[in-house]
């Protein structure tokens, strides 16, 4: 059964999130950089970060409480390793951080094959995907990750909330293979809390063994939901703490003492001295020259054995599986049909509270036009 969304103007909805961020104090250019971003959120169908969650994170943990600081500068920490750069992004916000920190692992990479940047005292980037997907487009290997701002996932065999959803993403240089670049994208928790914030919006179900209630007993009710679980059990569990340890090396704080409202054992609590309650990014991007050894089977070049591999893994009875980047191409198809940005009813009216809080003027829901989405 189709989905019916309502059709939003390009150009008011980057109106709006600009207006938005200025309104809480953000300078023009990192209003645009969240313009930008949450475009392309929208555009690629990821409803767990677009605008109204990004907002959200900043009430709760950003411009609203001191965790990110407008206007904040980004500080490059001299290293003696040439084509690796360690930032302290000063509580900057965290698109514009992520942004510019992709184009330097690609001006890196395009000098010496492999770039990286690790950002330390960092803001919540969101959609990790959108990062790697726009420098996979540009024909590079890309990767992020991040650690979270809450400690909100129960290690396997645990019972208290001490690792973050921490996110990592892969984007692959693929367009010309298969017609839109693989990205590889996912919170090391069964969903993300985003997730579970989308689902209390439609009023509908979480998936068996993605959350635990406050007692700790599992439970699909959106509204019951408190902390999240790891996927795979201790699969997801050695990922998501691989991240942690990462972050641990960059300079982050604890998970726990990450934005500290999230754990009843903290809020409201001081940080302990000597303490922060910072997250930390790691992004890294590869020429795919640097990688290629060129020996390729029958003469194929790079892009022909890219292609050949993914033909022959939707081969042999495999044709009807999609590929990593698959279902965010196709909303990016349906957006371009639409001629505008599709979000739901309920989506709609989130918006509109945004538009009242920096005085702009609601969206008429019944002038906006409606599109199906099988």
């Amino acid at each position: 059964m189709p989905t019916t969304y309502r059709i939003l103007p390009t150009a008011a909805h980057n109106d709006l999130v600009r207006q938005a961020y200025l309104h809480r104090g953000y300078l023009p250019d990192e209003a645009e950089d969240a313009a930008r971003f949450c475009e392309l959120a929208a555009a690629h169908g990821i409803r767990t970060h677009n605008v109204i969650k990004a907002l959200h994170l900043d009430h709760l943990f950003g411009s609203a409480t001191g965790g990110c600081k407008p206007g904040a500068e980004i500080k490059v920490i001299k290293k003696s390793f040439a084509a690796s750069e360690a930032w302290d992004g000063n509580l900057k916000l965290g698109q514009s951080v992520a942004f510019s920190a992709m184009e330097r692992c690609m001006e890196l990479a395009d000098k010496y094959g492999i770039g990286q940047v690790s950002v330390d005292n960092a803001f919540h980037y969101l959609w990790g995907g959108g990062y790697v997907m726009e420098a996979a487009k540009k024909g590079y290997i890309a990767y992020t990750n991040c650690t979270s701002t809450l400690g909100e996932v129960v290690p396997f065999g645990g019972k208290y909330p001490v690792l973050g959803t921490n996110p990592h993403s892969w984007g692959l240089p693929t367009t010309e293979a298969c017609g839109f670049p693989i990205v590889i994208d996912w919170a090391t928790s069964t969903v993300a809390m985003g997730r579970v914030q989308q689902l209390r919006r439609e009023n509908k179900p979480l998936p068996t063994g993605a959350a635990v209630d406050a007692a700790g007993q599992p439970t699909t009710d959106p509204h019951q939901a408190q902390w999240l679980l790891p996927f795979g059990a201790h699969k997801g569990y050695g990922l998501s703490l691989l991240i942690e340890v990462m972050g641990a090396l960059i300079g982050g704080s604890l998970p726990t003492l990450r934005g500290g409202g999230g754990h009843p054992d903290f809020a409201g609590k001081p940080t302990p001295a000597g303490e922060k309650r910072t997250s930390s990014f790691y992004f890294q991007v590869i020429h795919p020259d640097a990688v290629s050894s060129g020996l390729f089977a029958k003469g194929r070049n790079q892009t022909q054995n890219v292609k050949a591999v993914i033909d022959d893994m939707l081969g042999h009875g495999n044709e009807s599986c999609l590929l990593p980047g698959q279902p965010e191409a196709n909303n990016a198809k349906h957006t371009a049909t639409a001629g505008g940005l599709l979000f739901t009813d309920a989506e709609i009216e989130a918006l509109n509270e945004i538009a009242s809080e920096c005085g702009m003027s609601q969206f008429d829901m019944n002038s906006l036009g409606t599109y199906d989405v099988p």
